[in-house]
């Protein structure tokens, strides 16, 4: 996701700031796969603080926003790509897992999202796909966020372990809740998404510069072969 100020990276001044809590990296265990079903990538957990506070933050934000009192996140519709904007896992984790107010639309609960990419192809989880994250204006109540560290749609693309690491999550994810490829988007395109949804009218046309549509088509293309 894009910031578009003069703050470092996409999603602003949190990047490197304030006090952090770091869990030990550890392998997610996910249940084993039925017949027919994929099995899901390597998954590390880096799970950011999402307790009582940050949860009710977030219902009351649904609440606001999408005239939905949770903060739980089921059966969701739209998997959105994101870039972090940083050189590093360890700074764009520095900017998710504060819960304090954004410095874009100054709301909260922070901002987050359920996965992230590194660029040595490693999958971090920091957020259960059950949980709603702050990802992108308008959709943040029915899909699921992925970040990929780096500075630009190219550069994502043109890194293949990372960009390997990316379509086996989004595959995987995409197959589990069967959500279409055409509903795998870029941050960039989600002013087109059927699922748009906003009450508050100042943000109807908020989005950023994150995953052109251009760009997406190439890994559209390159998702949908992989099939289920």
């Amino acid at each position: 996701m894009r910031r578009g100020f003069a703050f470092l990276g996409c999603l602003g001044a949190l990047a490197g700031c304030g006090t952090t809590h770091h869990a030990s990296p550890r392998e997610v265990r996910l249940p084993a796969a039925r017949p027919h079903e994929l099995t899901p990538p390597p998954i590390v957990a880096r799970p950011i603080p999402f307790g009582a506070r940050r949860r009710r933050e977030t219902a009351a934000y649904a609440e606001r926003h999408y005239g939905v009192s949770t903060y739980r996140l089921s059966a969701p519709h739209v998997v959105v790509e994101h870039y972090t904007g940083t050189g590093t896992f360890a700074r764009a984790y520095a900017m998710f897992a504060p819960d304090r107010r954004d410095p874009e639309l100054h709301e909260l609960p922070g901002i987050c999202a359920h996965f992230v990419v590194d660029r040595d192809g490693t999958i971090y989880r920091l957020v259960p796909v059950s949980l709603m994250c702050r990802h992108t204006v308008g959709l943040n109540y029915t899909a699921i966020g992925i970040e990929h560290v780096g500075t630009t749609d190219a550069q994502i693309l043109g890194d293949r372990r990372q960009l390997d690491a990316s379509l086996e999550l989004t595959r995987w994810l995409r197959c589990r809740f069967g959500i279409p490829v055409r509903d795998v988007i870029g941050h960039n395109e989600s002013l087109a998404s059927p699922y748009h949804r906003e009450r508050v009218a100042a943000l109807r046309g908020q989005t950023h510069d994150d995953w052109k549509r251009a760009d997406m088509d190439v890994y559209r293309a390159r998702l949908r072969r992989l099939g289920c």
